[in-house]
């Protein structure tokens, strides 16, 4: 029996992110309104953009889920009916919750709108994903802390109408499923209700109290490691695992990531899973080295597989992301043999740019020439998106992302 193709989730925090998941291989991308959301740092959308996006979305066939999975004070509560209600209109496909009040409201407000519950309720066996369903939830995103084995037996257990969706990639938190105070302790930001300053990615040092005038800092040995900051999920060689137990879902982190890191990993997962697929869905399936390469092109700590494979190496002794390309342009048209750019970071003739074409392998190019819009011949492309033309034999879609090794 052939297993379910697995749906691509890519995070989206503003327009220029969703038109990359749209380019680049997204069956459906998660994003959020400019409150109720849990990651506020990003632009997000406002209600005008929201409907632009779902718009924009189904013409492409993707589907919108929208994340309203803050932990929602009495004071949010009279906003939410109106909010969902207008989800609703305008034909957002699903909405992610944490809260069982929250739903409530959703199955008033907005009963025509998959329910999707969030990681912040942190699922962790059968029995509550059916209750969810019961009340109402077509899917449950699980908890994060969760083996492959536990994963299996939600699976097999939960409802045959209830879908399973999880993380495959990106930041991991210190907090159980997202729910962590530091944030509030330090700062004031409620990490709770979509203003998580990350203060586990700070770098700390210790006092001892009879030495007050003495700081200390927290270093990663054979007998300690780093307190806080951990490493990010990539499970890309594991894809055929997740699908095989019946995961319905492939959840992309970042939403507060940029457009070049959303067309990556979307790209990089969507021919992991096409690959799944053409294998005639084989659990021994592993995809090839380099759409795993493609991951270590965008910013990144290091890597792990989380809690999927038993008790993780989890905690990294840095704060630093692991960065080692960039942005050079992006394709905006092709005409009379030339390719037209908006330039993101300088290059120059001589340079060997990588263009990363959607659904296709990377491949190498060196500039030869290159002009710039007033037609002048130029040897370097310094100002932030210049315009600029570039002797290419065919044309790229609009949006292609070329980038160099910084």
């Amino acid at each position: 029996m052939m297993k379910q193709r697995p749906e691509i989730l890519s995070p989206v925090g503003d327009m220029e992110r969703l038109d990359a998941a749209l380019l680049y291989g997204a069956d459906a991308v998660y994003l959020a309104g400019k409150r109720f959301g849990m990651r506020l740092a990003p632009a997000n959308f406002d209600e005008d953009e929201l409907a632009l996006a779902v718009q924009k979305a189904h013409a492409a066939g993707v589907r919108v889920h929208v994340t309203v999975n803050v932990l929602p004070r009495a004071a949010d509560l009279p906003d939410l009916p109106a909010y969902f209600a207008y989800l609703q209109d305008i034909g957002v496909d699903a909405l992610i919750l944490a809260d069982l009040g929250a739903m409530a409201l959703a199955r008033q407000y907005a009963p025509n709108v998959q329910q999707h519950v969030s990681t912040q309720m942190g699922v962790v066996n059968h029995e509550t994903a059916r209750v969810l369903y019961e009340m109402g939830a077509k899917r449950v995103v699980l908890a994060r802390e969760l083996s492959i084995e536990e994963v299996a037996e939600i699976c097999a257990k939960a409802p045959k109408g209830l879908e399973i969706e999880c993380f495959v990639h990106g930041a991991m938190c210190m907090g159980f499923s997202g729910r962590c105070m530091l944030s509030t302790y330090l700062t004031g930001r409620d990490s709770n209700h979509g203003e998580c300053a990350q203060s586990c990615r700070w770098k700390y040092r210790i006092i001892e109290e009879k030495r007050p005038d003495a700081l200390y800092g927290v270093e990663q040995d054979e007998t300690g490691t780093f307190f806080f900051n951990a490493k990010d999920l990539n499970m890309i060689e594991h894809v055929a695992q997740l699908a095989d137990i019946g995961v319905a879902s492939f959840k992309i982190e970042g939403r507060a990531k940029a457009p070049y890191y959303v067309a990556v990993t979307t790209n990089a997962y969507r021919q992991a899973v096409e690959g799944y697929v053409a294998s005639g869905c084989s659990p021994d399936y592993r995809p090839e080295p380099w759409l795993c390469e493609e991951l270590n092109t965008i910013s990144h700590r290091p890597y792990s597989t989380g809690f999927y494979f038993g008790h993780p190496d989890q905690h990294t002794a840095s704060n630093s992301y692991i960065r080692s390309w960039q942005v050079a342009a992006i394709v905006q048209d092709w005409q009379n043999g030339e390719l037209l750019l908006q330039q993101r970071n300088r290059f120059c003739v001589g340079d060997t740019l990588t263009v990363l074409p959607p659904l296709e392998k990377p491949f190498t190019i060196t500039v030869t020439s290159m002009r710039n819009e007033e037609g002048e011949s130029i040897e370097t492309a310094p100002h932030p998106q210049m315009a600029v033309y570039l002797p290419f034999d065919r044309p790229l879609p609009t949006g292609t992302v070329i980038r160099r090794q910084s």
